[in-house]
């Protein structure tokens, strides 16, 4: 069997996969991160049959029939529906091979929030499996992204990092391949969008879409005022006439209404250094607080956060990709960072040597 794998491992182009709530990204070994579509999928009600996946997928959100629905099968980082995250797996593997002409089964790590429960982790590890995989270990995004941002995770020292997705925010201090403390909230750049969609309506009586709110949160969205005002128009229809109807709304509007899903992360963050032990503090007070995720991209975040904990903070060097990177090199180095790796039921917690 281990000759079998060796000869198949020549042929194999070994995955790494950040699972997310918003956006799906696989790392293939030796050629980096090759594909990012979101996490949706657009099936047949009636037959419950797959028509489109990623971004063909999501162009359909709020313009499909009554017959197709276009869903998001990841909640708050963790699978809502198996059997549809299953097949979304597939057609991504299957993509990357196609890409090289390959078609073999890899070895594949994917990235998990630090606060799913067993079940949900063995759901996760099954789902890959039975989407082709023929190994498949988890390993969790605050050390996923803590890696692919290049921080001192081997060291007996303290590194910190706030991983901001799509449904959670993951807060971690990691030392010596280990998590010593962390966070999980399932408050992030959803709820952020959602914030603003409920904004649209009470203020404005406005319905408008999630993809509206998203690029509404891109354009104007900021955590702190940093002077720079910018308006923005929201389109859609009028709630009380039932026709299109436009509004302006300024970055001080989106950051009044966007407050409480921020205030939550900061709180968040503030709560993880209070229990974070008192020399490990202090190597962060050195080396700060690293930002990842698409959240970390959110105007004026960083100086919130750095006022807030007295502690300099600085965004990771390609944000979204951070976790995607990590599984990558998590599978490059499978040997030395092997405690890296989660344990599930009747699962590894590592590759054997």
């Amino acid at each position: 069997m281990g000759v079998f794998n060796a000869l198949f491992g020549v042929f194999s182009k070994d995955l790494g996969i950040d699972l997310g709530t918003a956006n799906t990204l696989v790392h293939v070994q030796g050629r980096g991160v090759v594909l990012s579509e979101p996490s949706v999928v657009a099936i047949d009600k009636r037959s419950k049959q797959v028509l489109a996946v990623g971004a063909e997928a999501k162009r359909m959100v709020g313009r499909t029939p009554a017959n197709i629905v276009a869903i998001r099968p990841l909640k708050d980082g963790v699978i809502a529906d198996f059997e549809i995250v299953e097949q979304m797996l597939r057609y991504f593997i299957g993509k990357v091979h196609t890409m090289f002409l390959l078609q073999p089964r890899p070895r594949v790590v994917v990235g998990i929030p630090s606060g799913v429960t067993e079940v949900e982790k063995r759901a996760v590890h099954d789902a890959a499996i039975r989407a082709g995989a023929r190994e498949a270990f988890l390993i969790e995004e605050p050390m996923a992204a803590a890696i692919g941002s290049g921080l001192p995770i081997t060291e007996p020292t303290g590194s910190m990092i706030v991983d901001i997705g799509g449904g959670t925010t993951e807060v971690a201090v990691i030392s010596l391949e280990g998590i010593v403390v962390s966070r999980s909230v399932r408050t992030a750049g959803d709820e952020i969008d959602e914030a603003i969609l409920q904004y649209a309506r009470r203020e404005h009586s406005l319905a408008i879409g999630e993809r509206t709110a998203e690029e509404t949160k891109i354009k104007i969205g900021s955590a702190y005022n940093t002077g720079n005002e910018r308006t923005v128009e929201l389109r859609g229809r009028d709630l009380i006439t039932g026709l299109p109807k436009v509004v302006e709304v300024t970055s001080s509007d989106i950051r009044e209404a966007i407050a409480n899903p921020v205030n939550q992360i900061v709180e968040e963050v503030k709560v993880c250094v209070e229990e974070t032990p008192p020399e490990l503090v202090a190597d962060i007070m050195e080396s700060g607080i690293t930002l990842a995720g698409g959240g970390a991209l959110l105007e004026g975040l960083a100086t919130r956060l750095t006022e807030e904990t007295k502690m300099p903070v600085q965004v990771a060097e390609d944000p979204l990709t951070c976790v995607v990177r990590g599984t990558g090199k998590a599978l490059e180095e499978i040997d030395i960072l092997r405690k890296v790796f989660v344990a599930t039921q009747n699962g590894k917690t590592a590759p054997r040597r």
